[in-house]
Order: structure tokens, then sequence, then C-alpha cells
């Protein structure tokens, strides 16, 4: 399963250069960092530091991180929800992905004109909102039909669905998004086939000027925090501008570069791990002579569904899995220095993956 992050925002907030300079600046570091898969879809590296402790202890011909695939879609621009711009173009490219990174522009510009005429994140982010909310509406109504036969017939499901929908559009006429309301995991099945997009959880990425990066939040930065706060959404700070020239580089000219501007990371590297993050992934590690490598794995996935990330052999034919926490690795200096101390462990089918195992999967097929 490939999990899926698009890149949204009005035109001119800065969203292709950091989606370009993510993929120029991911195609040059080593191993398995960025693949194209067309002109506007990428494959970036998730960095974890993890996987470098790993592989100073075993060390491996191979390294390959835990990857998220990035879209960039075209600019929303206001009214897309009724067919401006590229309208239900853009909207059934956001209908595919799982999780949303939104680019809000914080930078003034002379050279760079606002599609508005001046630079406000909170209406930015308003627009962007509203023409969702006004998708999903348009969704939701024409689903309903299917179901108010039934409903008045005494069907149970249909007058589940139909309840369900009026909690939506409650939310929705009162400017929320379908993921504010609380609904359970049976009750989403039944408005699956529709994948509302306001659903889908969020990240905001505050594209500031150069000179910004480091200091104390902008007015508008600040902004962008407070309404992301109160939707329980993430933020990070970044500035396009930055991950451009950085994407220049070369791999030590980059680190060069970094600690010139008193960065540990570029912002690229932060918006790769927050939107895997934001996709509820953890991860697990295979470690070996010919390759030590990350794997994702949703939170909460029992062993079968880890092995079966792998292949699906493994998954049909678990047996068990033989697992170190990655602490336990470290402080013993691999699995031989586990085992003789107890803490390798066997696990059955039930075992919960935790976040930094080690393990190696036993299956007959």
């Amino acid at each position: 399963m490939s999990f899926k992050c698009g890149i949204v925002g009005l035109p001119n907030v800065g969203k292709s250069t950091i989606f370009n300079a993510l993929t120029r600046g991911q195609a040059l570091a080593a191993n398995y960092p960025f693949a194209t898969i067309d002109p506007n879809v990428g494959i970036v590296a998730v960095p974890d530091k993890r996987l470098g402790t790993l592989t100073e202890i075993v060390a491996a011909k191979k390294v390959v991180p835990t990857t998220v695939e990035i879209v960039d879609i075209a600019g929303i621009v206001k009214g897309a929800s009724q067919g401006e711009g590229l309208g239900n173009q853009f909207l059934s490219h956001i209908a595919e992905v799982d999780a949303i990174i939104e680019v809000v522009r914080c930078f003034e510009s002379k050279d760079i004109i606002h599609v508005s005429g001046t630079v406000d994140p909170l209406r930015d982010m308003e627009v962007i909102q509203t023409e969702l909310i006004l998708r999903d509406m348009d969704a939701l109504a024409k689903y309903k039909t299917r179901f108010e036969k039934g409903a008045k017939a005494g069907d149970k499901k249909a007058q589940q669905t139909l309840a369900l929908i009026s909690r939506y559009e409650i939310a929705f006429n009162e400017g929320k998004p379908a993921r504010s309301c609380e609904v359970s995991a049976d009750e989403k099945l039944l408005l699956k086939e529709i994948q509302l997009i306001t659903d889908k959880p969020i990240l905001y990425a505050a594209n500031v000027a150069e000179e910004e990066l480091g200091k104390p939040d902008s007015a508008h930065v600040a902004a962008v925090r407070k309404r992301a706060l109160a939707e329980n959404a993430a933020v990070i700070v970044i500035s396009g501008k930055v991950e451009e020239d950085i994407s220049r580089l070369e791999e030590g000219e980059r680190e060069e570069f970094l600690k010139a501007m008193n960065m540990t990371e570029s912002g690229l590297d932060q918006l790769a791990r927050e939107g895997h993050k934001l996709l509820n992934l953890i991860s697990f590690f295979t470690v070996g002579e010919t390759e030590n490598r990350a794997w994702d794995v949703e939170r909460g996935a029992t062993g079968p569904k880890a092995a079966g990330k792998i292949h699906s052999d493994f998954e049909k034919g678990y047996i068990r899995a033989e697992v170190v926490s990655f602490d336990d690795f470290v402080k013993y200096r691999g699995e031989q220095g586990a085992r003789e101390v107890g803490r390798f462990r066997l696990e059955g089918k039930e075992y919960i993956v935790q976040d930094g195992d080690i393990m190696h999967f036993r299956f007959s097929v």
C-alpha cells in the first residue's frame, strides 16, 4: 500500500517551489531517497536517525528508509468547487490522497503578487476550507438521495446513513470540516464510498521569507498556529526560497549550509517526517548484512499486518515474529546481546507492533 500526502494551496503561495525543491533536493541523496512517478508525484525519504544508529551496529550493503508519496495538486482558487480554475480535476486528485499538506503564504513580496492582492493567511486558509467543504456538501447531497426511499421504508442501514449525513451537514453549514465530527469507525464505513475530503488529516506549512527562519513567529505565522491549534492540526515553518537553494547543493554542502543557517534539518525533512506522522504511521526495522530497512505500518497494526508489508506470503503464512525493541538493540549492541540478557522476544499473531521494533518473521506457505 502506498501512502500519499497531497500538497495544496492558493496560487503564488510557494507550493510548487517547495515541491520542486523537494524533488530536486531528495534526488541528490543516496540509496532510496526519491523517485519520480510522473511530473507531479514524488516519493520522498522520511528522515530517521535510528536507521543510521542500527547501521553502526550492523553494517549492511544497502540502507533503505521508509518513504511517503507526495502529490503536487494544482493551485486552488475561490470558486473551485463550482468549476473555477481546474475545479473538479483538483478535487478528484485530493480525494485520492490519504492526508493534506496545505502551504500557507506568510511572506510579503512586491515581486510575487498574491492572488487576492494582499497576504492574509487566515483568509487563504478559509478560502481553501470553504471550497473543500462545498465539494463535500455536494457529494453528500448526491449520495443522500440513494437512501431516502429506504429510510422511509424502515431500512435501518439507510436510516443510520441519513442520520450520519445530517450530522455532517450541520458541521458543514457551520463552516466546520468533516474531521471535526466525532464519528466511529463503523459509521465512517457507511460513507467510505464518497471519500470526504475534509475528513482527511491536515498539516499546515507556513511558508516564510528567508530572513524569518529561526526567528520568533511573525504575526502571520502566529495566526496560522492559532488556527491550527483550534483544529488540532500540526504546523511546520518552512522557506521555499531556502529549500530551493538547499536542493541545488551536494550532500556535504547541504550540511554546511544548514549549519550556517542555524538549522538542524531542512524544512523538507520536517515536511516528510510530519507527513509520515499525519498518516498515523510508525516504523519497524529489518536488519541484516544485506539490507537495513525501515518499513511503514499503521499504528495499532498486528504482527501479521507488519509482515505483509514485506511480502503477502509473510502475512498469509505468519507463525511468529522475533522482536527486539530499538532501545534494547542499541543498548546490548545487536540481537545476540539482547538474547543474552533476555530482551529478545517471540510474539504471536495478536502482537501489536511498536514504533522502533526490530523484527524478523517466521512463516510457512
